[in-house]
């Protein structure tokens, strides 16, 4: 059985629903507020922080846990869950990670409360980013996109 990681939302327990919401908006946050636009924030070196979702309708789940954990870390306090989907499963190809979209999931149970990157997960994670960036940059190129 596959396992499937949701990291954000704080507080729900086993049995609870994740559903899709409307992305926190943190005051005096430029990134918080394109977001929440649909925007793409663009920093003072031109690149791209944080895009907006491409599916605001649907729940993302994740088979890394790490990769799960990083979005949990994004949320004041945020929680991470086991979780199974609910409704059709369908692949996301916005993240360099294993990702999918869903109506919905279901807490399994909780993971992991109130998380908080330490440095060397941060640095770990962000290795890991840039491994699956290159690798996907090199594909799209092979493939003539």
């Amino acid at each position: 059985m596959t396992r499937y990681f949701h990291g954000g939302v704080v507080g729900l327990k086993p049995g609870d629903l994740v559903t899709p919401h409307q992305p926190a908006v943190v005051d005096d946050c430029p990134i918080c507020v394109a977001r929440a636009k649909g925007d793409t924030y663009t920093d003072e070196h031109g690149r791209t922080v944080d895009p907006p979702t491409g599916r605001p309708d649907r729940v993302y789940i994740t088979t890394d846990r790490e990769y799960a954990r990083f979005y949990a870390s994004k949320v004041w306090l945020g929680d991470l869950y086991v979780v199974e989907p609910v409704g059709e499963l369908q692949e996301s190809t916005e993240d360099p990670f294993p990702t999918w979209t869903c109506e919905a999931a279901r807490v399994l149970s909780v993971y992991s409360r109130a998380v908080r990157l330490t440095p060397g997960q941060r640095r770990t994670l962000s290795h890991r980013w840039a491994r699956a960036d290159m690798a996907s940059a090199l594909e799209a190129l092979a493939a003539g996109r």
